[in-house]
């Protein structure tokens, strides 16, 4: 199992308890009953059915050790194999000829069931592989029952926040026109925007860069509800949910009027704000913002709301003592940072964004995580068990040319960069 593997299992175990951590779920009890009465479709494991004490226990390692604990561990038999015998794959073929209407899950299911492969000795994705390689591979799909829409408002300040993206108007920076986007979240209960900035750009950046500045100004929320966008379904987003503690919630697809509180608010921002553009257009990004959050705060969040018969702002502060702050800035920068696994070549060099970076030498042949704030990235470091041990330098081709090679790798733990140290860096000049 991979470590992106353990990860997608842990945010699929985080999301069964996340009700009960945000006490969300009504009554515990029947909730786990809940749970526990039906067939989930697990990340690397397929079609799972758990126990009340199983779940009980992700809780509890939650509460104790954080999001990590809920990763599952290695196999004690790593490293041995689990292939089908032939006489289990001509047994499974067979079978299958018979069941066709059946998905893969279900399928292995049933061929446990029957104790012709043993779920000890042949995994899930084992018998996934034999039916695709078969071509007797074919998904059995459910169509989802027609949802009954019901409007709904929660009663707590930051216990949900709807977060969604917005076309803003061109602007004019160099005799060329540039459209502009808002990105923006908003409190379920009382409207306020914890924060709204426009960007050039709709990738996660923006996304990212809003949604850390609302929880450091207004807290941080139980529950995020936002579309099925690639900004919001993104590893990283999901992982800095979990170890928060917010439940990542998204909308069905082509359903925009599951978040009609934060379209109505992109509707007052079309009538109340980009009419005071129009006389007046901003010169650049720099100023409309400033613009707009001058209107944000002077306008929307002081004018009452309909639904509120109160202005946004004082519903909000009616509730300030429920606000949990975020006390660590750096902690909450370093959980939106990208991860990726790189292999470390016999040069000590891995490829990010198709540029080079060098590593500790030590890493030769091995497979190490590194993580970064932004795409394309800038500072590159290596991780090892959730600790930064070092950078990664970009790769300078012709100052290692004169870099003085060391014949033999010391056994202990090499330092970068007395390694890669320039002949001649102590007095100046090339040797």
């Amino acid at each position: 199992m991979t470590k992106e593997d353990q990860e997608a299992v842990a945010l699929f175990r985080y999301g069964l308890i996340a009700p009960i951590l945000n006490q969300h779920c009504g009554d515990r009890q029947s909730y786990l009953q809940e749970v526990c009465a039906k067939k989930h479709k697990v990340p690397y494991y397929g079609l799972k059915e758990f126990s009340l004490s199983t779940v009980e226990r992700w809780l509890s390692d939650y509460r104790r050790w954080g999001f990590d604990a809920l990763k599952p561990k290695d196999r004690n038999d790593k490293g041995n194999s689990r292939a089908m015998t032939q006489e289990e794959q001509d047994a499974a073929l067979e079978l299958r000829k018979t069941n066709m209407h059946l998905s893969a899950a279900s399928f292995y299911d049933l061929c446990v069931k029957r104790s012709l492969v043993s779920p000890q000795n042949v995994s899930y994705h084992a018998m996934h592989r034999l039916l695709s390689n078969a071509k007797v591979l074919r998904m059995a799909g459910k169509p989802d029952e027609e949802a009954v829409r019901k409007r709904f408002a929660y009663d707590t300040v930051n216990t949900l926040w709807q977060g969604d993206m917005s076309v803003g108007p061109y602007l004019t920076v160099k005799d060329r026109k540039c459209r502009t986007y808002l990105f923006a979240f908003l409190d379920d209960c009382s409207r306020l925007i914890p924060f709204a900035q426009f960007f050039f750009t709709e990738n996660f950046e923006p996304m990212k860069t809003v949604l850390k500045e609302a929880m450091l100004r207004r807290g941080r929320p139980r529950m995020l509800y936002v579309d099925n966008g690639k900004v919001y379904s993104m590893n990283t987003l999901h992982l800095a949910c979990a170890k928060l503690g917010i439940s990542l919630i998204h909308t069905k697809p082509y359903d925009p009027e599951s978040k009609g509180k934060i379209e109505r608010f992109f509707g007052t921002v079309r009538r109340r704000f980009y009419p005071l553009l129009q006389n007046d257009p901003p010169g650049s990004l720099e100023e409309l913002n400033r613009r707009f959050w001058v209107w944000l705060d002077e306008d929307y969040h002081r004018k009452e709301h309909s639904a509120l018969q109160a202005t946004p702002l004082d519903t909000y502060l009616a509730q300030i003592d429920r606000v949990k702050h975020i006390d660590d800035p750096q902690a909450l920068e370093l959980m939106f940072w990208h991860r990726l696994t790189r292999k470390v070549r016999s040069d000590g060099t891995i490829t990010v964004q198709k540029n080079l970076f060098q590593v500790p030498l030590r890493y030769v042949g091995q497979n190490i995580e590194v993580r970064f704030d932004n795409y394309p990235p800038k500072e590159i470091f290596v991780f090892e068990n959730d600790v930064s041990i070092c950078p990664a330098e970009p790769v300078h081709m012709h100052e290692n040319a004169r870099v003085r090679r060391q014949r033999d790798v010391p056994e202990n733990p090499v330092d970068f960069r007395e390694v890669f140290t320039p002949t001649g860096a102590e007095n100046g000049g090339e040797s």
